[in-house]
């Protein structure tokens, strides 16, 4: 991607790595097309074990991940990710919002927790909360 030059000054491209990962393609497509524009590096995988490969190779500083997904679910991913000391903040996403789930998440240190369908408007809130939490 290239820098745009406005009034001789390049813009800094957003250096901050999110992985979107889901089960459903067309929700990993929509999300990355939307936080690309947002200016973020996006990588996308359909399945935990996908996903954890790529935590295991990247710096990721977000990753908004699905809750029911075959073989690895969100929450076993997410503790998948903490063994591996990634310091990536999770956003939960899910169809099936149970409050069990929904604390299980947040007790495993996940930083939000979205239902789904979701508007586009509170991902975006959501990716902006979380990487500007410390």
């Amino acid at each position: 991607m290239y820098c745009q030059i406005i009034k001789g000054f390049p813009l800094a491209k957003n250096t901050q790595h999110i992985l979107v990962v889901d089960d459903e393609k067309d929700t990993c497509l929509l999300l990355s097309q939307v936080l690309e524009k947002e200016g973020y590096d996006v990588d996308t995988a359909n399945s935990g074990k996908e996903a954890l490969s790529i935590l295991k190779k990247k710096k990721i500083n977000l990753v908004i991940t699905d809750l029911k997904m075959p073989e690895m679910d969100g929450l076993t991913f997410l503790r998948e990710a903490r063994k591996l000391k990634s310091k990536a903040k999770f956003i939960m996403m899910t169809a099936y919002g149970e409050i069990e789930t929904y604390l299980d998440a947040i007790n495993l240190g996940a930083f939000d927790y979205l239902n789904k369908p979701m508007e586009i408007s509170d991902v975006r809130i959501a990716v902006k909360k979380a990487l500007q939490a410390h």
